[in-house]
């Protein structure tokens, strides 16, 4: 009796098993349900704009508090406020300067119409240049605040948008397990796979956006109260200036 020669098994297929399937980011995304992909799109251009903010927001404020800096040791330099106003040329680049530039163009703009003459008259012009400083300080850093509101938003909002997307796909799962009539881990892991994914990219998108909101919150609040101490300070000099005249 010749011996039995068997056929080396590399593969089983069992009943209801499935095709090989790609687990890469990619792979998710191709395979994911239209509604999972349209939530996983607009994460990814939520992420993607965010991060274009937040590098925008580090450059500009790192350039504003080195104009401000600088600004401030010619302003305590000790000169007259014409000569720095001659040397700004009325051309502001930064907050700190255009509030400098605001209320020396007040001071200059009542003395060429002769409202210097009486205390009275100056008394009235120092309060208009506190009401031009205020004004102008609340310009700019509205300004300055410019697109926080949308890193606020991503921040809040993503990991609720990626939620949604995993909800989606996990009841477009279950529906399909339903009508294969198969609970097998082949069938079940792929549909899970790609809606958790959703929620992944929705955590991808919060997190930058929330750590990058609260630094450049703070130190947006840091950079308002520097405004508002150079404010006060230049109001009490043109005050000094006006009680000398």
């Amino acid at each position: 009796m010749e011996p039995q020669v068997t056929t080396p098994i590399s593969r089983i297929d069992l009943p209801g098993s499935v095709a090989h399937m790609d687990f890469s980011p990619v792979g998710l995304f191709m395979h994911a349900d239209i509604v999972v992909k349209a939530v996983i799109l607009v994460l990814l251009v939520a992420s993607i704009w965010s991060w274009a903010v937040i590098l925008q927001k580090s450059f500009r404020l790192k350039r504003l508090k080195d104009k401000a800096v600088y600004f401030e040791d010619r302003f305590w330099a000790g000169g007259a406020l014409d000569d720095l106003y001659n040397k700004i040329n009325g051309r502001p680049n930064d907050p700190m300067t255009a509030v400098f530039c605001a209320a020396v163009k007040e001071l200059r703009s009542a003395a060429e119409k002769g409202l210097l003459a009486t205390a009275a008259m100056r008394a009235s012009l120092l309060q208009r240049i506190e009401r031009v400083v205020n004004v102008t300080i609340g310009r700019e850093l509205t300004n300055v605040q410019r697109h926080m509101t949308f890193l606020a938003s991503v921040g809040s909002t993503s990991p609720f948008v990626g939620l949604f997307g995993t909800v989606w796909g996990i009841m477009a799962s279950f529906t399909s397990i339903a009508h294969a009539q198969n609970t097998s881990l082949a069938v079940v892991a792929p549909g899970i796979a790609e809606a958790l994914f959703a929620t992944a990219i929705g955590l991808l998108a919060a997190i930058p956006a929330v750590l990058a909101y609260n630094k450049y919150n703070s130190e947006i609040s840091k950079y308002a109260e520097r405004l508002d101490y150079f404010g006060n300070d230049l109001i009490a000099t043109i005050s000094r200036n006006l009680e000398s005249m």
